[in-house]
């Protein structure tokens, strides 16, 4: 295979035994096959692009005004990717692309199985060493403790997470507390959840519950959009709500990190830097292509232990 290369609009790029396969192309790719991992806004392509991804992936990119034709003929093998309902890596040629990769086994969703390949194309968004995840279950003993505490104060509590993915980690985690509200967008898409057959709890809307004046009959938990700022404030000013946000950057100092919520806890759906390493290791790969957050970082490091390492480069303007 030629070395892989990141394209503005095709994605990563890899050409290989007379193809290109183009791996989450931001736009239409033209030419090639395309592969799209999972449905998050920064990995899906152009409304109408003809690509080889998951059925999960497919309805969910629905829910969110995407759609993604199917394609036939690829041969291309999809892992499970471990990072959303739906994600995928690709496997072909002796080539394995991660997407976006979690290993570490959360709620209802397992780690990913990583395959042993000859060239590895991965993401290292927390490629450096001091990102080290704790277990979800001592992240559950500290917010559930949060909550206890809330709640014998008389005070509700916003959960705040990405919209797809995290907010159902989660609804799911803390869904034992009630009464249990989310904001709209998130049951819509925990309604997708339902489809592909994750048991998700019961939860009453944002709308409906202020329509009914729920909010205002004592402590309660609510499941929101990490990007939904101005609403969390107002359910902090309103309800005298305590606010907890879920990041991977949790401690890190990152400004992604400054999510204005009182407590940010580490809980991510992508390797820390550890989980990384291993899973490099665990694919026995030769060369390893390194693209998205920490990629010098990572591919340095890979270096030092032997490997032989480097970030994806750019195409030739």
């Amino acid at each position: 295979m030629e070395p892989p290369v990141a394209d503005g609009r095709r994605g990563i790029v890899c050409r290989s035994r007379g193809r290109e396969v183009c791996l989450d192309p931001p736009g239409r790719v033209g030419s090639g096959l395309a592969f799209v991992s999972h449905a998050h806004a920064d990995h899906l392509p152009a409304s109408g692009t003809a690509a080889v991804s998951s059925e999960g992936t497919r309805r969910l990119a629905g829910a969110r005004d995407v759609e993604i034709r199917g394609a036939e003929g690829s041969g291309l093998e999809m892992v499970d990717a471990g990072h959303i309902l739906g994600s995928r890596g690709a496997l072909f040629d002796d080539v394995f692309y991660t997407g976006d990769i979690c290993t570490r086994t959360r709620a209802f969703m397992r780690g990913a199985r990583v395959p042993r390949c000859r060239t590895l194309i991965t993401e290292t968004t927390f490629g450096i060493p001091s990102f080290s995840f704790p277990p979800p279950a001592e992240v559950a003993r500290r917010v559930n403790g949060i909550i206890a505490s809330a709640f014998e104060r008389g005070r509700p509590v916003v959960l705040l997470g990405y919209q797809l993915g995290k907010a159902q980690l989660i609804t799911h985690m803390f869904g034992h507390w009630a009464p249990l509200y989310a904001h709209d967008s998130i049951r819509a898409i925990n309604g997708v959840y339902e489809e592909m057959g994750v048991r998700m709890p019961q939860t009453v809307g944002h709308s409906e519950a202020e329509a009914r004046g729920l909010l205002a009959r004592g402590p309660w938990v609510m499941v929101a959009p990490m990007g939904a700022g101005a609403f969390a404030s107002g359910l902090r000013r309103r309800h005298r709500a305590v606010t907890v946000a879920f990041s991977g950057w949790a401690g890190s100092g990152h400004a992604a990190e400054r999510r204005g919520a009182d407590y940010v806890v580490p809980l991510s759906d992508h390797c820390d830097f550890g989980e990384l390493v291993g899973m490099v290791v665990a694919s026995g790969a030769e060369t390893v292509y390194t693209t998205h957050g920490y990629a010098s970082e990572f591919s340095a490091h890979l270096l030092s232990m032997g490997i032989d390492a480097r970030p994806v480069p750019r195409a030739a303007p």
